[in-house]
């Protein structure tokens, strides 16, 4: 792949309506930003992006597991070697347990090294009378109230790209280095169902987990795949001129691919059909997400699937579904079972977070973890009462021992929002909170995996 091989197909984005896009005030700089982009090396490779599309086909055909998850708005000042490792660790301890308790494959994949952009509901903020661009994400501007701050800086572009280099040189390291051995992930989760408040409701489970890693031993099982791990990056591919620098030709096939990450997503305020973000999409050979909240119907679903994956390809395109616990088992149903009906086979994916933010009192915003759970719990009944496979989840977490979502193992009050409430944007669940969601969405699926009396394996790599 050359470096600096630009793509024609990948600018018939520029003919579309593009959503969500800063208002640059110095058309100049962005231009030079842009090309300095567009001479920098790739961030990821095409062969990578295509071996996740292939983890993907398995997932689309009900041979495996998504975990994907990070923070909801990456910052600058977090690329630090602690709290990178810190979401690599929390990662690795969520797909060990439900790698074990699904008897398949966990793909993971983070929101992670590019997560840096966000789209907003207005462009301008107001406090105490004054208006100023409303902050979207470290890649364009920056979160202090002030107009220095605030002005879009498409120098900024370019930190991002450093920033996601340096993000995934430290994800590979650790997930190569020793650091993702799956014994010392199950003494990290063996410590967490010790000391969590909720423990004692996985020990059946970790108990099992320590049998079959001690049966391995025995036989003198030591697969390379015990000792490191696999861990995809994926973002929003929201800001459009972003992406296109960052899209090459790849020397094998002769086909584009956004080296920016191995999969990227389209969100649920810029998945317009005839909008630039889903043409941009539809000429890229990366694996696709699509965020469905809601309001999505049918026909939609079936027209982005015609848009984007016309050769209905396993693995090309995935379905996340945002829809809220309280809508989840209303609209889901129709959806799968429309689209399914048409022969087409996307993964599908849950989203609980973004359907199920509240504003405290005080004005956090904020997640109660037993919605959380809901939502992904008739994820599940939708799918097991149709016969189709819940492919994943996709959660918005941090390593950190942060206080923005509340309930979960940690009882986490409203009254301790404040205490460690560090999002850019919206609230993340803690480390323990994220464990306790894997361990009962591993019960989830033993219990419809049960109830569909498939048969079970052990299955011990994460």
């Amino acid at each position: 792949m050359t470096p600096a091989q630009h793509v024609t197909a990948a600018d018939s984005w520029r003919f579309r309506p593009a959503a969500q896009q800063p208002d640059w005030p110095d058309p100049q700089a962005l231009r030079s930003a842009v090309e300095d982009l567009a001479s920098y090396p790739p961030l990821v490779f095409a062969g990578e992006c295509d071996r996740l599309r292939d983890r993907l086909g398995a997932v689309a055909r009900g041979e495996a597991f998504v975990l994907q998850g990070g923070d909801c708005a990456e910052t600058f000042d977090a690329v630090t070697a602690d709290r990178i490792r810190a979401k690599v660790r929390t990662l690795l301890q969520m797909a060990a347990v439900l790698t074990y308790a699904t008897s398949v494959p966990v793909v993971k994949i983070g929101r992670i090294a590019g997560q840096y952009s966000k789209p907003r509901s207005s462009p301008t903020e107001t406090r105490d009378g004054v208006e100023l661009p409303v902050y979207r994400g470290d890649s364009v501007n920056g979160l202090a109230f002030t107009p220095e701050a605030r002005t879009p800086d498409p120098e900024r572009l370019k930190r991002m790209y450093h920033a996601s280099a340096t993000t995934l040189n430290l994800i590979r390291a650790f997930t190569t280095g020793g650091y993702a051995d799956l014994r010392q992930v199950h003494e990290w989760n063996r410590d967490f169902v010790a000391a969590s408040p909720v423990g004692e409701r996985y020990e059946n489970l970790a108990r099992d987990i320590d049998g079959a890693l001690a049966f391995l031993s025995a036989c003198g099982a030591d697969p390379a795949e015990f000792h490191s791990s696999e861990i995809f990056a994926s973002h929003e591919a929201l800001l459009l001129d972003y992406e296109a620098a960052l899209t090459r030709t790849d020397a094998r096939t002769g086909l584009p691919y956004d080296v920016s990450g191995h999969m990227i997503w389209i969100g649920e305020r810029t998945r317009q059909l005839d909008g630039a973000h889903v043409e941009f999409a539809s000429q890229v050979r990366n694996p696709i997400g699509v965020k469905l909240g809601p309001t999505t119907t049918s026909d939609e679903a079936l027209a982005l699937i015609d848009k984007l994956d016309p050769a209905r390809e396993p693995g090309r395109l995935t379905f996340i579904t945002r829809m809220g616990a309280r809508a989840i088992r209303d609209i889901l149903p129709g959806l799968i079972g429309k689209v399914t009906a048409e022969g087409a086979r996307p993964a599908w994916i849950c989203d609980p977070m973004h359907g199920n933010t509240f504003e405290a009192p005080g004005g956090r915003k904020t997640r109660r973890f037993d919605d959380v759970l809901d939502e992904v719990r008739g994820f599940f009944e939708v799918h097991h009462g149709l016969g189709t496979h819940p492919g994943g989840i996709h959660i918005e977490l941090t390593g950190d021992d942060v206080t923005e979502c509340v309930g979960g193992g940690t009882a986490v009050r409203l009254a301790d929002l404040d205490r460690r409430y560090e999002s850019a944007c919206d609230p993340r669940l803690n480390r323990e909170q994220s464990l306790d969601l894997a361990f009962q969405v591993a019960e989830l699926y033993r219990e419809g995996r049960d109830a569909t009396a498939a048969p079970a394996r052990p299955a011990v790599a994460a």
